[in-house]
């Protein structure tokens, strides 16, 4: 099944704002929604599944069906145990429409959230993780491709975005350097059904992200992305400001000890003190409100349609 029309007639473009560690809160996502597309957040973000169930009920309270759908991001390798069980037992209780895996296997928790009539998309960056996911059961996949911010993976939309599609007729989420309204109806010609917008949103006045980061946002150019494995162990895309703020020469980092295991100075960690962007950092030179920029890309998608 492809996204839902139900869902779909409840958006001004299709588009998720997607769960950012440390940047995506309630009133982020309560803005996204409101505006017409897919607010997002990483469970993670919450200190607690006491805080989680507290952010649950603040977006709760302010979405449903006159509003646009939410996503509650799961990372699995990280919540592993009381934590999962936890914050699952509270998404029973709430029912988000959505459900975004990511690092892990997603087959422990595909019935749970079938259960309450959720919907499970996982992320992956290779056709393999993309075949292991849907032998899972997972309802869609979000391909993390070159550009994107974060754990961003090494393949072009334009090849990985046809290829996914040619044996998967589930929904498919398209991440990699996404800035634009134009480039959400690309994705649409490329066959998937949502854009997945990370980085243009860290950029907006309703993310949690300190203001220079926001700042940092506005300078930065698609070069100074620099895609490593040193910073959090595996591949993802920072700034080079960002890492040469701290003292780190980002043409030569220290290689980590393994997966998830940088061997950076102790009081340095990726995401709080080393800040990640896309390669679409080169086309965001504002920091509006959030209803603002959506009705900006929409504008841009319907020009193009």
């Amino acid at each position: 099944m492809s996204l839902p029309a139900s869902i779909r007639e409840r958006l001004k473009i299709p588009v998720i704002a997607a769960p950012m560690f440390l940047v995506s809160g309630p009133e982020l996502v309560i803005a996204a929604c409101q505006s017409g597309i897919i607010g997002s957040f990483p469970a993670m973000n919450c200190r607690s599944s006491e805080d989680f169930a507290g952010w649950m009920t603040q977006i709760d309270a302010a979405t449903g069906p006159h509003t646009a759908p939410y996503a509650v991001n799961m990372g699995l390798a990280r919540m592993r145990g009381e934590r999962l069980i936890a914050d699952m037992d509270i998404c029973r209780k709430f029912k988000p429409e959505f459900v975004i895996t990511a690092v892990g296997n997603p087959a422990p928790v595909v019935d749970d959230i079938h259960e309450w009539g959720g919907l499970i998309l996982h992320d992956v960056t290779t056709i393999k993780h993309a075949q292991k996911a849907i032998e899972a059961g997972v309802d869609g996949l979000v391909l993390v491709c070159a550009g994107a911010g974060g754990h961003g993976g090494p393949v072009s939309p334009l090849a990985l975005v046809e290829q996914v599609r040619s044996f998967f007729d589930g929904i498919i989420v398209v991440a990699g350097g996404i800035s634009t309204g134009r480039a959400v109806r690309a994705v649409e010609v490329l066959g998937g059904d949502l854009a997945y917008l990370g980085t243009r949103f860290i950029a907006t006045t309703e993310s949690m992200a300190e203001d220079a980061y926001k700042n940092m946002l506005l300078t930065e150019q698609t070069k100074d992305i620099v895609y490593t494995n040193a910073v959090s162990g595996v591949p993802a895309n920072f700034m080079r400001s960002s890492l040469t703020a701290v003292g780190l020469d980002a043409d030569n980092l220290p290689a980590p000890d393994g997966p998830f295991q940088p061997n950076l100075p102790e009081h340095l960690t990726a995401w709080k003190s080393i800040w990640s962007a896309g390669q679409g950092v080169g086309l965001i030179d504002d920091i509006p409100d959030t209803a603002d920029l959506v009705a900006r890309l929409t504008r841009e998608y319907e020009e193009v349609r």
